[in-house]
């Protein structure tokens, strides 16, 4: 970037004010191969990594529409042909198009920087880039691995716990994990986005039920919608007296932290209690670029937390996820859910035996802080909610004692009577 560049936000929505940017500094913990870019009109900060991307796969593009997300969701990779562009795609990538049922490819020009060309098994890679394995389905697996159809009164609305509800707002997202468990409702609909009708009449079943406490809009991915869209829904949520909390479900800071704009931010905190649950995947996501969305959301009080789905040979090694985990405190995101992958169809090659997550956790509980420990569950098929699992500490009872198991493997006897 020559010196007299800055990198900027664009408006992304027709009324969004013009603030005065401010600068942003170099997070010294990152390796000397990625040299953040900064000026005093510097918003963003910008990776030697997308500097490169960006000069070589888009040329005679500006570093402030590379920082518009409205552009990276435009110029997004949606098919095999323009991934083997820069990829190299290996027959088992390339043999995936065999059938027009699988979920359509989605990438981002900032994530696809992330991806290795020259590695097919590396961890990014293999979650957004589709293999011929996805054709295959296996016992077990359904399109609709938690019967969310089911618990749905209303369209866009899931009721399955008696005191919060999912509210579907969207069927976008502006990356395809191709583990997805709702592969059979994201980008298959032509109108991806629902009609303001559609969330209104989503809005009056969640006023009439006065046992709804806990919001969690969804999708699809909620923040690939525009500013004054997002506020419509979360002033007409706010304005519920019983909606005591509000929780937005996205991967937008990790495939697209552009999105996470200071207007964006701006808008949000006027929403609080307003809780951020993020999906990461791997350490190597979390880049300069998340770093600074991430903090953003923090410095505007939004709690975030995240959620990560086990996937073989991806994170299902024990210092790999430890090291997930250390990176997002880090950043103030809290571990919150690892989740057994869900059975949806040709997904058997991403999961991975129960006994790999008992492990993981295992490895974590004692030899870490608690709070880098997720909950570890398997969200149960056929509508049965999340279902925590833990390795036994309880080995048994003896007379009165409790007879426990230290994260050591050493026993205890905890006195339990009346």
């Amino acid at each position: 970037m020559k010196k007299e560049e800055t990198v900027s936000e664009s408006q992304e929505t027709e009324d969004a004010s013009s603030l005065e940017p401010p600068g942003i500094q170099p997070d010294s913990r990152q390796t000397p191969s990625l040299t953040i870019q900064t000026s005093p009109n510097t918003v963003f900060t910008v990776s030697n990594r997308s500097m490169e991307f960006l000069a070589k796969h888009f040329p005679g593009t500006g570093i402030n529409d590379w920082n518009n997300w409205q552009w990276q969701v435009r110029n997004s990779y949606t098919s095999l042909d323009q991934l083997n562009s820069f990829l190299g795609l290996t027959d088992l990538e390339s043999n995936s198009k065999a059938s027009g049922k699988n979920l359509p490819v989605r990438i981002t020009p900032y994530y696809a920087s992330l991806l290795d060309p020259d590695n097919p098994e590396q961890p990014l890679r293999r979650t957004v880039v589709p293999v011929a394995l996805e054709l295959n389905v296996s016992p077990g697996e359904v399109e609709d691995p938690l019967s969310e159809t089911f618990d749905s009164p209303v369209k866009l609305i899931v009721h399955r716990y008696p005191d919060r509800v999912l509210f579907l707002v969207t069927n976008f997202c502006s990356a395809f994990c191709r583990y997805c468990t709702r592969t059979h409702m994201v980008s298959k609909q032509d109108k991806v986005h629902s009609s303001q009708n559609e969330w209104d009449l989503a809005i009056e079943y969640i006023r009439n039920h006065e046992e709804v406490r806990d919001v969690l809009l969804s999708g699809g991915d909620p923040l690939t919608l525009s500013d004054s869209r997002i506020e419509y829904l979360l002033a007409k949520l706010h304005e519920i007296p019983h909606v005591e909390i509000i929780r937005i479900g996205t991967k937008v800071p990790v495939v697209m932290p552009q999105r996470i704009t200071r207007d964006l931010v701006k808008m949000l905190k006027k929403y609080h209690p307003l809780y951020l649950s993020i999906h990461f995947t791997h350490p190597d996501e979390i880049t300069p670029e998340v770093i600074d969305a991430c903090n953003r959301l923090a410095d505007a009080g939004i709690p975030m937390g995240s959620q990560t789905v086990l996937l073989k040979g991806i994170n299902d090694d024990a210092t790999v996820f430890k090291k997930l985990t250390h990176e997002l405190l880090k950043i103030r995101v809290k571990p919150y859910y690892l989740y057994q992958c869900d059975p949806i169809p040709g997904s058997a090659h991403f999961r991975t035996p129960l006994e790999s997550g008992l492990e993981i956790i295992r490895n974590l509980r004692g030899f870490t802080s608690g709070y880098a420990i997720p909950h570890f569950v398997i969200d149960a098929p056929g509508g049965g909610g999340k279902i925590p699992l833990l390795p036994d500490y309880v080995i048994g009872r003896e007379n009165d004692d409790l007879i426990i198991k230290n994260y050591e493997g050493k026993t205890y006897r905890f006195p339990d009577y009346i």
